[in-house]
């Protein structure tokens, strides 16, 4: 069997980035991921140790942007649009917690942009009862 060598890990530098944030009413994850869809970063409310309805919150939301924010400066972005997807209440904090942080980390936020998903007929109504 032959060994294939690895190669080291490179850091990368990215100008751009976009951050998806899905907020509902249990958790709230944000991953930032390159204008490709290349995941860069990913936090949830769980993952932090928010446990239960806690996970919820519009503060375990400021926290989990306050997690990814000390991890962006190695990356180089200097510019960022920001996806919110779902009902919860961590969508309004995380833009907080992103807005207030960058001037000092270095970027900018361009775009805010609602991707929740909306039917436009909805599903199939149930058949009518019959008693």
């Amino acid at each position: 069997m032959t060994i294939k060598k690895r190669s080291k890990k490179q850091k990368r530098q990215v100008d751009s980035v976009i951050a998806h944030v899905k907020s509902t009413f249990n958790n709230t994850i944000v991953s930032i991921t390159t204008l490709d869809g290349d995941v860069l970063l990913s936090s949830s409310a769980g993952k932090l140790g928010f446990t239960g309805a806690r996970k919820g919150t519009p503060f375990a939301a400021s926290q989990v942007a306050a997690e990814l924010v000390k991890s962006m400066p190695p990356l180089g972005i200097k510019k960022m649009e920001i996806n919110l997807q779902g009902p919860g209440n961590g969508r309004d904090s995380v833009v907080r917690a992103f807005h207030q942080a960058a001037p000092s980390v270095g970027f900018d936020i361009s775009l805010l942009r609602d991707v929740t998903p909306l039917p436009h007929n909805g599903c199939r109504a149930p058949k009518k009862r019959r008693v």
